[in-house]
């Protein structure tokens, strides 16, 4: 009997940190209100940008090349090594995955946001401090935006090309527009 209580604490401490954890959601449900011009058109500059096709230059011969050159025994969008970059929560339990989210959406804004199931809704948005508090990633300067790009784009990478933050940032940065 006492095995049997351990184990059902053990499963119970599980399931709530499961429940407890934020989830991810996908690119889509945060586009429904980062399409917005108030909103800087975040969802257009994300659709536009290599990160909305990460995904799907490994679905290419080429890469599934790169992959085998590398000595893995999987195509390039089964290979870990290649999908911590390519693609958004590639490696979490299913169970933190909501309906909408795609892998084949690549590096979605959750990559650099955190997993967004708590701080989505409009009324936690509204309030920069909230979202925080709720999970999402806070960056307090451009270094540390760089940083969290540097996570990717680095030596690391087979197809690495010098990495110039201050030209790629102009590409792919979104800000809220100021409220005038």
């Amino acid at each position: 009997m006492r095995i049997f209580s351990y184990f059902l604490v053990l499963l119970l401490s599980f399931s709530f940190t499961i429940i407890a954890q934020n989830k991810f959601i996908g690119a889509k449900p945060c586009g429904m209100c980062h399409k917005k011009p108030e909103q800087g058109e975040q969802l257009k500059i994300w659709q536009e940008s290599d990160h909305a096709n990460a995904y799907k230059t490994l679905q290419t011969p080429e890469a599934d090349k790169i992959a085998a050159d590398l000595g893995h025994k999987t195509k390039a969008a089964e290979t870990d090594a290649c999908l911590k970059c390519h693609a958004t929560a590639y490696n979490v339990d299913a169970s933190l995955l909501k309906k909408k989210f795609k892998i084949e959406d690549g590096v979605q804004c959750e990559t650099c946001h955190g997993a967004g199931s708590k701080y989505k809704s409009k009324k936690v948005m509204k309030d920069h401090a909230k979202s925080v508090a709720a999970g999402m990633t806070e960056y307090k300067d451009q270094a540390a935006i760089e940083a969290q790009c540097k996570t990717c784009h680095n030596e690391e990478s087979p197809t690495y090309k010098e990495f110039k933050f201050e030209e790629k940032w102009e590409k792919i940065k979104h800000p809220v527009p100021a409220k005038g």
